[in-house]
């Protein structure tokens, strides 16, 4: 032995103890939650071989995004804009066969299967696609069947495949609610959950999970002025899930109930003198509007110059202070439903005393 080295001194080396509480519970929740999630590939971004790319680096194409199973006859839940670029070169009209590779994790490591569209809602950013594997691969996440009890602080963890690495988990705690959002495809997400549980390309379509393990939202975007997680991320809260997936199960595709309104935005509601927060100002009906038909006001051009329209404040009894909570409302309903709206209605720019209004509407389908 060489005498130098024995003069080294051997550092103390520790048994590994007993882990915490809290790692243990965030053990549990990756070991029940993470073959719920699987790895979604749009077909337009696979490589030349037909397969996923090992290890995609610094950027991930949107393409490559992350899945939950929804239950056990093998539908899969994703985000609409991971399979943009397939949807988008589909001729229209058309119906789509396979439009995806998922990857599921097993007991023997992963196993890869095509996967056909069911339907598609640009509108919630949301798609079903149904993977050919044995049921005995399938492990459905757990639901949950309401967003109401989430608060701000809960903790919350995502699980997903940013930058190519699969299941991947992350950890944070819900950073605001109803928050509303423009989607990646241009749509307008209302009562998205804000979460700081890093979330990065290859994330979107992935499940966010309570402490229980129960999926409360579908995570699809962040806001960031690089590309990567700034700590700010949106989930689809799990009350649209839940309102949208059973109907793209069913019928392919989703009939939104609507007011058929088009809402001012603050500058025009502040160059009418109408509080901004203080209501949801009417611009003007869409199509054959039933709020028209009902007798609420859009803003208009009178006598006396221009009329602000009616100001929605309420619909069944909840306040509604913009046009996002009106829209929120409204999208727990269903076509058919009857709504109590109440709206301020002001003769004439300024006016100090609005009259309140109300009425009884029976939502329609929206119009395109």
């Amino acid at each position: 032995m060489d005498a130098r080295a024995a003069n080294v001194p051997t550092p103390a080396i520790a048994s590994s103890g007993a882990l915490g509480a809290l790692e243990s519970q965030f053990i549990d929740v990756f070991g029940r939650a993470e073959r719920a999630a699987v790895n979604v590939v749009d077909l337009t971004v696979l490589n030349q071989s037909g397969n996923q790319s090992a290890f995609a680096g610094a950027i991930v194409a949107e393409g490559n995004g992350t899945g939950v199973v929804w239950d056990d006859e093998g539908h899969v839940v994703t985000n609409y804009h991971v399979l943009g670029g397939v949807l988008a070169s589909a001729p229209k009209g058309r119906k789509l066969g396979e439009v995806a590779k998922v990857t599921i994790q097993t007991n023997e490591g992963s196993r890869t299967f095509a996967a056909t569209l069911v339907g598609a809602s640009k509108e919630k950013d949301l798609v079903v696609i149904k993977v050919d594997a044995p049921k005995e691969l399938l492990k459905p996440a757990v639901v949950s069947s309401s967003s109401e009890g989430v608060r701000v602080g809960q903790a919350v963890f995502a699980i997903g495949n940013p930058f190519g690495f699969d299941h991947t988990l992350t950890t944070g705690v819900v950073s605001g609610l109803n928050r509303s959002i423009q989607s990646q495809v241009g749509s307008l997400i209302t009562g998205a959950i804000q979460t700081d549980a890093a979330i990065n390309p290859g994330n979107s379509g992935g499940p966010l999970l309570d402490s229980r393990g129960q999926l409360i939202g579908i995570n699809t975007a962040i806001f960031t002025p690089t590309g990567t997680s700034a700590g700010v991320g949106f989930a689809i809260p799990i009350d649209t899930v839940n309102a949208v997936v059973p109907q793209l199960i069913a019928n392919g595709e989703v009939v939104f109930p609507s007011l058929n309104i088009k809402f001012a935005n603050a500058s025009v509601e502040r160059d009418l003198q109408v509080p901004v927060g203080g209501g949801a100002l009417i611009q003007s009906f869409i199509g054959d509007s039933a709020a028209s038909k009902a007798g609420f006001l859009a803003t208009r051009r009178g006598i006396a110059g221009i009329a602000p329209g009616d100001v929605i404040i309420a619909v069944d009894g909840a306040p509604c202070g913009v046009a996002a909570d009106v829209v929120r409302a409204i999208e727990r309903k269903r076509v058919g439903d009857d709504v109590q709206v109440t709206a301020l209605r002001r003769a004439a720019v300024g006016d100090a005393k609005p009259e309140k209004v109300t009425h009884t509407i029976r939502l329609a389908a929206a119009n395109a």
